[in-house]
């Protein structure tokens, strides 16, 4: 019994360690690339699917900072700020959690 409640208190950590990430990444979305964007973090997460915001952002966010710094000049120097990378994968994180087929909608509208 007491392994099952260790293990399940283990599954919880994990669980809610994944979503700090992605509410990082709602907040570094909403600070950094909203004006940028000019869209809400509702309406850019469901730009894409789970599996297409995973391929975005695969090897260091290659994909995402090509896609967004063609459709969006003035958002390069951000995108591409060697200081921005580990939040780009927090972002990357809020992405897949709220991606259009995730059934999951932000509270950041």
């Amino acid at each position: 019994m007491n392994k099952f409640l260790l293990l399940v208190a283990f599954m919880a950590l994990v669980a809610s360690m994944a979503h700090a990430d992605a509410k990082s990444g709602q907040k570094t979305y909403l600070k950094s690339f909203k004006a940028s964007f000019g869209m809400n973090g509702t309406k850019f997460a469901a730009d894409h699917t789970v599996a297409e915001w995973e391929d975005l952002f695969a090897d260091g966010a290659k994909g995402f900072i090509k896609e967004y710094g063609d459709k969006f000049p003035k958002a390069v120097p951000i995108l591409t700020n060697p200081d921005m990378a580990d939040k780009l994968q927090d972002v990357g994180d809020f992405a897949k959690e709220y991606g259009s087929d995730s059934g999951n909608v932000p509270s950041c509208g």
